[in-house]
């Protein structure tokens, strides 16, 4: 495994603006979003919206991802991303949810999820996860990656591979009719034949006019999870993986997640609407 120092919080940069005429998500300024009531299948009109807002959330991660070399910041990625949904009329859905403060979410080695651009530099053999998310015309787009900075040792490397393969296997588990724990049933079936960690707490989620629509994805084998998959239905799938434990910290910061042993980890993630034979990936760029 990578001998690279634990990371340590850096400084951050002064909130950026969103140009007052792209319309914000209606939880920006508040401490939560109002709970979604409406229906986890959406019809032809939503699902045409969401096709936009992923394409721009999956083009700006493609531009983000194109400066990851060492001593990039991570606060240069969530510019170049910040600016790119601006640019595309789109609000990033990360900045003011919930207090977030920056417009993507940039986690490095043993963060699972929610780290916060700052001025932290890109080092040669780290691996990196850029989640980014778009809201436009009222919905909401939600794609992420990890990517490989300089030279990334074997056993990183083969993480991030076989995390995007996990993600890759549980789409196609997608079909109407059967119940949404055949996803984490596939993703943590095939983690364990490399003896890898399945994070249990964050999870996939139903996405829409909402951010988070209350529909819970888990990426392992729940028996709780028996909700009926249904055409229409739209929500994410983006397992994370371990080298080690699936257990967790949160640093002081309330979002920064790290693995409790400080292993490292990895993430991938579309947003799915799901068709008559399967599903359909909407953030492809």
């Amino acid at each position: 495994m990578s001998g690279q120092s634990l990371l340590v919080p850096g400084t951050l940069s002064p909130t950026r603006r969103v140009p007052a005429s792209i319309p914000r998500p209606e939880y920006v300024g508040k401490p939560a979003p109002t709970p979604y009531t409406g229906p986890e299948v959406q019809d032809a009109e939503t699902i045409e919206k969401m096709r936009i807002a992923s394409r721009i959330a999956a083009r700006a991660m493609e531009e983000a991802a194109k400066a990851v070399k060492p001593g990039t910041t991570t606060d240069e990625l969530d510019r170049i991303a910040h600016e790119y949904m601006c640019d595309h009329q789109a609000y990033p859905s990360d900045l003011g949810y919930r207090g977030f403060p920056k417009s993507i979410c940039t986690s490095l080695n043993e963060v699972i999820c929610h780290g916060i651009p700052d001025s932290t530099e890109l080092r040669d053999g780290d691996i990196v996860n850029l989640d980014v998310t778009a809201y436009i015309n009222g919905v909401h787009g939600d794609t992420n990656a990890t990517y490989l900075c300089g030279e990334v040792d074997e056993e990183s490397r083969l993480l991030v591979e076989r995390t995007r393969e996990s993600l890759t296997r549980a789409i196609k588990a997608v079909k109407p009719g059967r119940r949404i724990n055949v996803i984490g049933r596939v993703i943590e079936s095939y983690a364990k034949r490399f003896g890898y960690g399945v994070v249990r707490d964050f999870t996939g989620h139903g996405i829409n006019t909402s951010f988070h629509s209350g529909l819970i994805v888990p990426h392992y084998d729940s028996p709780h999870a028996t909700t009926e998959i249904k055409a229409g239905m739209t929500f994410t799938i983006e397992p994370m993986l371990t080298l080690g434990t699936h257990e967790y910290d949160v640093w002081e910061d309330g979002w920064t997640v790290v693995t409790k042993d400080r292993k490292r980890t990895a993430q991938f993630e579309h947003t799915l609407v799901v068709t008559d034979t399967g599903a359909e990936v909407l953030t492809l760029p």
